[in-house]
C-alpha cells in the first residue's frame, strides 16, 4: 500500500502540559494509539466514569470563541487547533487522555501538537484511507460571514478576514493556500490565535481567556502589535482562520478532497458547513484512493511517514 493511503495513528504514547486558555487552569493530556475505523475519541480522566467523545462534527455543542464537543453529559473544548493538527499528519485514529474542559492551548497553534505527535512516531494501518470528495457547491451564510465548499481536484482554502483596525489595516486581509502545492506544517501550522486586548475585559467577564497571554496568543492594542516577536507570518491573521477551518472541518472524520472558502466566517459557520455538508449527501462521496495512483498526487498536503 502507498505510504500516503492508509488509516494512520501514533506508534507509542506521548503526553504533555499546558495552560486551558479560557480556564487558566494546568492541563494534562496524553495521546495513545488507537485500532484501525475507531476515529478520534477524548477521554476525561478527571471524571468518575472517565466519559469518551467522539470527535464528529454532529457532538459540537458549543462555538463562542472555540468549538466544544459535548458526549454523556461531558464536554472538551478548544479542539481545532489540535485537530488541524491531526488533519495535517494525516491520523485517522487517536485516544486523547486528558484531565480538563479543555485542551491545552500551547503556544495558541498547532504547531505543538504536530511537534509531539511527530516524536510519538506515525504508524499506519492496513486499512485504506477514505476521503470525502465535494461534487456539489454548498454554502451556509450567517448575516453577512458565510462559508463554502466547492468541488476541486485536491484541497484548497482560501478567507478573507474583514476588520477595520489600524492594526489588522497593515496586514494581509486574504490568502489563498492550495494544499496540495503547499506545506500546511511550514505555512500556516505556526500561525497563532489573536485578540485585542480591549476585548479582553469583556471576554473574562464571560470566565473565558483567563489564561490568555503573549505566550499563547498574538496581543493588539489600538496601534501595535504586543509581541516582541511580531508576527510568524505576514498573513498570520488570515492563516490562522484557515487552521481554524481546518481543525472544524475535520470534525467530519475524514479529509476533504475540495475547496472550502470562507468570508468573515468562524466557529458557528465552520461547524454549520459541516452539518450542512452531512444532510446533504448528494453533494458528495466517500473515495479511497488506493489502488488509483492517477488521484494519488492530489493528496500531498499530507504529511508523509517518514522512513
Amino acid at each position: 500500500m502507498d505510504q500516503h493511503l492508509g488509516q494512520r495513528t501514533i506508534k507509542s504514547c506521548v503526553s504533555t502540559t499546558g495552560i486551558g486558555v479560557h480556564t487558566g487552569n494546568k492541563v494534562s493530556i496524553k495521546f495513545k494509539p488507537a485500532s484501525e475505523n475507531t476515529g478520534i475519541r477524548f477521554i476525561r480522566t478527571d471524571l468518575s466514569n472517565t466519559p469518551a467523545i467522539k470527535a464528529c462534527a454532529s457532538r459540537v455543542s458549543n462555538t463562542m470563541l472555540a468549538t466544544t464537543l459535548s458526549q454523556s453529559g461531558a464536554s472538551v473544548s478548544c479542539i481545532e487547533h489540535l485537530m488541524a493538527a491531526l488533519w495535517a499528519l494525516g491520523i485517522d485514529n487517536l485516544v486523547i487522555e486528558i484531565d480538563s474542559e479543555e485542551v491545552p492551548i500551547m503556544d495558541g497553534s498547532a504547531a505543538p501538537f504536530i511537534y509531539l505527535l511527530k516524536q510519538a512516531g506515525i504508524r499506519q494501518h492496513n486499512t485504506a484511507k477514505q476521503f470525502i470528495k465535494i461534487k456539489k457547491a454548498l454554502e451556509v451564510t450567517a448575516g453577512d460571514a458565510k462559508a463554502c465548499l466547492l468541488p476541486y481536484d485536491g484541497f484548497k482554502a482560501s478567507y478573507t478576514f474583514v476588520y477595520d483596525h489600524p492594526v489588522f489595516n497593515r496586514y494581509p486581509k486574504h490568502t489563498s493556500l492550495d494544499f496540495t502545492k503547499t506545506s500546511f506544517i511550514d505555512e500556516a501550522s505556526k500561525a497563532r490565535s489573536f485578540g485585542l486586548t480591549k476585548d479582553l475585559d469583556q471576554a473574562q467577564a464571560l470566565n473565558k481567556c483567563l489564561g490568555s497571554s503573549l505566550e499563547n496568543a498574538v496581543g493588539i492594542d489600538d496601534h501595535h502589535i504586543l509581541n516582541q516577536d511580531g508576527l510568524r507570518y505576514e498573513d498570520e491573521f488570515v492563516k490562522h482562520k484557515i487552521l481554524d477551518a481546518i481543525g472544524d472541518l475535520y470534525l467530519l472524520g475524514k479529509s476533504l478532497l475540495g475547496e472550502f472558502i470562507g468570508y468573515k466566517s468562524g466557529h458557528p459557520t465552520n461547524n454549520a458547513l459541516a452539518r450542512e455538508l452531512l444532510a446533504n449527501p448528494d453533494a458528495w462521496e466517500l473515495v479511497s484512493l488506493n489502488g488509483q495512483p492517477q488521484q494519488a498526487s492530489t493528496i500531498p498536503f499530507m504529511q508523509p511517514i517518514a522512513a
